[in-house]
């Protein structure tokens, strides 16, 4: 290890949950790049002592020159709670911390004093309940970084990666925000982010209609026909490797997935349950589109497990091991 490795900003997520949990058994590890938890020190440490784990927290002054990793130290640049944290039990006046931590991570990698981003698990309801309003990681990021973003989920030991036109919204709501414009933008951003930050020369795509059997011809809706089919179409021309839209209950078989490098669905419930089943566990999300690297676990807060060490880090080191990945890779290019 040494100050070549690149540097990951972490932010723990929502106190009460199992973020800090997750960052501190993380900490016991021997990893290949130089990590910074944005996050209160003071709660990690009460969180370790939970745990019964011995654990070594630096707190950094600034964020330059972050040391190199030392196992069993966790080097934190502290973002202090408002309110005394309880494992497992949320309170509102600590949302204002959780969005603190992700703003002072962004802005560390806009500065170019961090490679890539690694979000732990967040609770919109409490942010919300605490009078700002918050839908969610992906979106938040986009305002921060004036970009427009794809979210994309993977589990990368079943070589599956799908990515949402439309995120948290409403069902009743799906079929309005799907138009030509969004469409095609959220299709040539998965194209050129598979292209720069996986290599992919020429991906190939499989996209989802809307409705069931993507609208049989238009008997079951007219979505496919008025706004999917002309977005693809005009993609083809332009040479992106683009296969639907196919009905999704049938697309998710080995038959079309064998030969895909990303699969793109219509809505948040359309394509996760598929990804989260066969990746339960190791499935993390990259946020496609923003000028900065991020990565994420796939799981929420799992308040009833926190403190009690009975947690399943795997979505987390995969996470991180995709941020880093993404951040060398970067540094190549």
């Amino acid at each position: 290890m040494d100050n070549i490795s690149p540097v990951i900003a972490i932010t723990p997520g929502e106190p009460a949950g199992i973020g800090p949990d997750l960052s501190i058994l993380n900490a016991l590890d021997n990893v290949d790049a130089r990590l910074v938890y944005f996050a209160d020190p003071d709660m990690l440490a009460e969180r370790a002592k939970a745990l019964n784990i011995k654990i070594n927290i630096q707190c950094l002054s600034s964020l330059d020159n972050i040391p190199s990793a030392i196992k069993n130290t966790m080097f934190v640049y502290p973002v202090k709670l408002s309110a005394p944290c309880v494992a497992g039990k949320l309170n509102a006046d600590n949302a204002q911390y959780v969005i603190d931590s992700i703003r002072l991570a962004v802005e560390s990698q806009q500065n170019k004093q961090t490679q890539a981003l690694m979000t732990g698990p967040i609770h919109k309801g409490i942010i919300n309940d605490a009078g700002i309003p918050f839908s969610g990681h992906t979106e938040y990021l986009a305002e921060l970084t004036s970009a427009t973003p794809v979210m994309m989920l993977a589990a990368e030991k079943e070589k599956l990666r799908v990515a949402l036109v439309t995120t948290h919204l409403p069902l009743s709501q799906v079929s309005k925000a799907i138009n030509k414009e969004t469409l095609q933008n959220v299709i040539t951003t998965l194209h050129s982010d598979l292209q720069s930050k996986y290599g992919i020369s020429d991906p190939r795509i499989l996209v989802c209609g809307l409705n069931p059997h993507a609208g049989e011809n238009g008997h079951m809706g007219m979505e496919e026909i008025e706004t999917i089919e002309p977005v693809l179409h005009t993609l083809r021309e332009q040479g992106l490797n683009l296969i639907g839209p196919l009905p999704a209950d049938t697309l998710f078989t080995p038959k079309y997935l064998e030969q895909a490098d990303a699969v793109l669905a219509m809505y948040h419930d359309q394509g996760l349950p598929v990804l989260k089943h066969v990746g339960f566990g190791h499935a993390i999300n990259i946020t496609l589109g923003l000028p900065i690297i991020r990565t994420s676990v796939d799981h929420g807060t799992a308040l009833d497990l926190a403190a009690s060490s009975n947690i399943d880090s795997g979505s987390y080191k995969a996470a991180l091991d995709s941020a880093i990945f993404l951040a060398n890779k970067q540094t190549l290019t």
